[in-house]
């Protein structure tokens, strides 16, 4: 189901509701999920962020993913918080799964591209570079004003194939800035 919504073959929320109607995380399993797995930052990420971050540029996470799990990588990054768009889980007060948040613009297709719209409304971006590994990132350009594909940890031949530019290092990133 993943790979189907990441090579764009299925709508994401399609997908994202029957990915969690088959697992149910409850509260509890989210919160030892996170603190039995460290983030894992991919070789590059976090000297190209600092590099941005010394050039003032805001950096922010898009992602089909939950925010109680990216979290932690947005921390490790020093992404603040409100930089995180992101899907919300849903928990009854037991801390059984109840849902996502429907109304989350990434929990649908073409929802990164709709965040972007909202960033570039709300802060007067000019231009935004969208970098991403699936076809939800792709077709948040535009509104993005540039995209480039990253295949460092899974290479998605659909995406690669799209892009003018395709990296499979962050240095490479770094090096052009």
């Amino acid at each position: 189901m993943t790979r189907c919504a990441m090579s764009g073959s299925l709508d994401f929320r399609q997908s994202l509701a029957m990915r969690l109607d088959l697992i149910r995380p409850s509260m509890s399993q989210v919160r030892d999920f996170v603190r039995e797995r460290p983030a894992r930052l991919s070789p590059g990420i976090k000297q190209l962020v600092e590099h941005l971050h010394r050039r003032v540029v805001d950096v922010y996470l898009i992602s089909g993913g939950f925010r109680g799990i990216i979290g932690p990588v947005a921390l490790e990054l020093n992404i603040p918080l409100q930089n995180i768009y992101a899907n919300k889980l849903k928990f009854y007060l037991t801390g059984e799964f109840a849902g996502f948040d429907e109304n989350e613009p990434t929990s649908k297709s073409g929802g990164k591209g709709e965040v972007i719209r909202i960033l570039k409304k709300s802060h007067g971006y000019s231009n935004v570079v969208m970098v991403g590994d699936g076809m939800p990132d792709y077709e948040a350009c535009p509104p993005a004003d540039a995209f480039t594909g990253y295949g460092g940890n899974v290479i998605r031949e659909e995406v690669k194939k799209k892009c003018s530019w395709y990296v499979t290092d962050f240095n490479e990133l770094i090096n052009a800035l």
